[in-house]
């Protein structure tokens, strides 16, 4: 058996989390990640047949039945992650009755996962129904990104519109657009469910005066996605006071849809 501490997918845990404090996406105890792990990867490092302990998970997710997970912990620090890892993450199945949690690893003080993991099932669920690939789910609060909508139109077209208009690589990384959710009350399923629906056509879910959920397939891909979203929002807010003596016009974006040969949606775009 390998040792748990040399797991590229902890390491992964263990890097994101550091990076996304040091950046203030992820204050305090704020934020959340999951990572579906295959099983035979997690096979290498733990037995599989030792539960620790099973914790209700407070939402029925059969379609993620023996599914197996990392998580962050609920009321855990991001920036403690990456030198006590087995206190702040932890490693779970899916029971198979879809509601429970089995405890393979970690939350060594009796904790447990983040009480936004039915908002990630959720997610899971409407990814992996898009693209079976998909693997991540990450939750921040991007400081522009949260400034931004207290003074931009939240709706989808106008949003993405706006994103896709501040820097040139941003309809390249998100063509997919961005979906917006008006401000609601966070950790519970009404929230989960509101997100899911939107995962069904963006990566990318931005939470009114709140955060980001982002998904992807690695970790480096969700983080880049947040990322660029981010540094889009930043160039808003510090240049919307200004005169705009040079854009980027809808043709310049099919322009560049076109050169990287990427689908994007074009009902975003008033052509």
């Amino acid at each position: 058996m390998k040792n748990i501490f040399d797991a590229h997918f902890l390491k992964e845990m263990q890097s994101a989390t550091a990076n996304m404090y040091r950046l203030g996406w992820d204050e305090r105890n704020g934020g959340n990640i999951s990572y579906l792990l295959k099983e035979e990867e997690v096979a290498d490092y733990l037995y599989l047949e030792h539960v620790i302990r099973t914790i209700p998970t407070g939402f029925e997710a059969p379609e993620l039945a023996g599914r197996i997970f990392i998580v962050t912990g609920t009321g855990k620090y991001f920036k403690n992650v990456k030198t006590d890892p087995e206190t702040n993450l932890g490693i779970i199945r899916i029971g198979k009755d879809g509601s429970t949690a089995e405890l393979l690893w970690g939350w060594e003080d009796g904790g447990k996962f983040t009480s936004e993991l039915p908002a990630h099932l959720m997610s899971h669920i409407a990814r992996l129904s898009v693209n079976p690939e998909n693997r991540i789910i990450m939750h921040c609060h991007p400081d522009y990104t949260l400034a931004m909508t207290q003074v931009h139109d939240i709706d989808e077209k106008s949003f993405t519109r706006t994103l896709w208009g501040q820097m040139t690589e941003s309809i390249v990384v998100f063509p997919d657009g961005v979906g917006v959710l008006p401000w609601m009350v966070c950790g519970n399923n009404e929230i989960g469910r509101a997100t899911a629906e939107k995962m069904k056509d963006y990566r990318i879910v931005v939470w009114t005066l709140h955060g980001i959920y982002g998904a992807g397939k690695t970790m480096d891909e969700t983080f880049g996605l947040i990322e660029t979203v981010e540094k889009a929002a930043k160039q808003f807010i510090l240049t919307s006071r200004f005169e705009k003596k040079n854009i980027i016009t809808d043709e310049n974006l099919v322009s560049l849809a076109e050169a990287f040969n990427i689908d994007f949606k074009r009902e975003f775009l008033d052509l």
